[in-house]
């Protein structure tokens, strides 16, 4: 059985992965004391303190009274993540626009450990509010962002990542098995952009473009509104042109910068 996108052959650390599952524990929550820690994570107080300890060295985490909390290097290595990206201040730009020009939410994701993670994220004058957030994780097959990645990256990529799908409904429409996918991946390459049709969550509908540089696929970006606003007109129309035309101005600029 192939392995799945976020586990690979090898030797793990146990200790790192201690480490990080603190990290995420304490993320959850506003302070955490060693023995609240130790108890959630079923680990000896005395483990669960020798990882603070490091940590807190690293200056990872901040010990304030009895408990802890996540310190503001890890603020500063967000940041570092997200100029990383290709040509951020453009992406910045047009999501902004696209907004601005629609009323709507528009967003910027990639593709990470075969889910579709958020980059950016602005909101319009008429924006409905969505869970989605800048940094967090949508399975990849029920966004429109993660399928127009997935209709464009390496045809050995995009079949460990459906492979490996477990396909949860998350809307009334959520495409739930690999044949359906594989035939709206198709669609998607052929006309460019992709639509979430209440497939992640009911009552919104979605157009996204990718961004891509040859062989490279570097993300997409959307518009994502209401369905009583979002008709068929709108969807195939205006909003998937002006996403397109978005994701074509920072193709551009990936290709010359």
């Amino acid at each position: 059985m192939a392995n799945a996108p976020n586990e690979r052959p090898g030797r793990r650390i146990r200790s790192v992965e201690i480490a990080f599952t603190i990290l995420k524990t304490i993320r959850k929550r506003d302070r955490i004391t060693v023995t609240e820690l130790a108890n959630e994570l079923g680990h000896s107080k005395s483990t669960v303190h020798s990882h603070l300890r490091t940590l807190e060295d690293q200056e990872i985490i901040v010990r304030e009274g009895n408990g802890y909390r996540l310190g503001l290097q890890i603020l500063d290595m967000a940041n570092d993540v997200r100029e990383q990206a290709c040509n951020y201040n453009v992406i910045v730009e047009k999501v902004d626009e696209l907004a601005n020009e629609t009323g709507e939410i528009a967003q910027f994701g990639l593709e990470e450990h075969g889910q579709l993670a958020y980059l950016y994220k602005a909101r319009g004058e008429h924006a409905v509010e969505t869970a989605s957030r800048i940094g967090q994780k949508q399975p990849i097959y029920s966004t429109s962002l993660g399928k127009a990645i997935l209709a464009h990256l390496p045809s050995d990529r995009t079949e460990e990542i459906v492979s490996t799908a477990e396909f949860t409904p998350r809307g009334p429409n959520t495409i739930t098995n690999e044949r359906e996918l594989y035939e709206n991946l198709e669609t998607i390459a052929e006309r460019g952009y992709a639509i979430d049709d209440e497939e992640n969550i009911e009552g919104l509908r979605c157009v996204a473009a990718p961004i891509k540089n040859d062989e490279i696929i570097h993300g997409a970006i959307s518009v994502t509104g209401p369905a009583s606003r979002i008709t068929d007109e709108r969807l195939h129309g205006e909003i998937a042109e002006s996403v397109q035309r978005a994701a074509n101005v920072i193709e551009l600029n990936t290709k010359f910068s």
